[in-house]
């Protein structure tokens, strides 16, 4: 059973003791796209976040068009945990995404499944640069277009032409701030990997 997203759960901190197997899934995609928004908004514990506040120095390296309210970035990963069943778990490592803390990746995909890359309309050309980053290192993905509300709303077979996707990687749309919108998107990632691994042992 799928514990609540969202909810405090502090006295929950470990894993249960039936809990046998983990699984790692990334988070990732370009600066300020809703990446720590969407690990919060799935994990069962409070996610450890690694936020630092943003200083003038980097207002000539990070674009705030679309976020002028930020004030904060991600200088290492946001790790959330959500538990599947009484048997598996499933940490969420949200990576940073300026490419100044692209370095950071290499440990990051060690050992995870697959990453979510989450897409923002307003600039969809910053995710190529990520799934750029994920292809070389030979990670699976799916495209999850954050639904901010001031961006502009196009059809997903414009956006998966845009973005130049090959056929079978899922694009959906989802809200990063709602539990439900967010858990679709991670279920798309899922089953698009279980569908890569049936299709290698065949």
């Amino acid at each position: 059973m799928v514990s609540a997203p969202g909810s405090d759960q502090v006295g929950q901190v470990y894993v249960s003791d039936t809990v046998r197997a983990a699984v790692k899934i990334l988070i990732v995609g370009h600066f300020a796209v809703g990446k720590t928004t969407f690990v919060g908004t799935l994990s069962e514990i409070r996610p450890l976040r690694t936020e630092e506040t943003m200083t003038q120095a980097s207002e000539l390296i990070d674009d705030l068009a679309g976020s002028p309210d930020k004030t904060t970035t991600t200088v290492a990963m946001d790790f959330g945990r959500l538990t599947l069943s009484e048997r598996l778990v499933l940490y969420l490592f949200g990576a940073p995404g300026q490419k100044r803390f692209t370095s950071l990746w290499k440990d990051m995909l060690n050992g995870a499944l697959g990453a979510l890359v989450l897409a923002d309309t307003r600039r969809l050309d910053e995710s190529f640069d990520i799934m750029g980053l994920l292809e070389e290192h030979g990670m699976p993905y799916a495209v999850a277009v954050n639904q901010f509300d001031d961006a502009p709303d196009f059809p997903v077979a414009e956006i998966r032409e845009a973005l130049d996707l090959l056929p079978e990687t899922p694009l959906i749309t989802c809200d990063a701030r709602d539990a439900a919108s967010s858990t679709e998107a991670l279920i798309s990632l899922v089953e698009y990997l279980q569908t890569r691994t049936s299709q290698e042992h065949r």
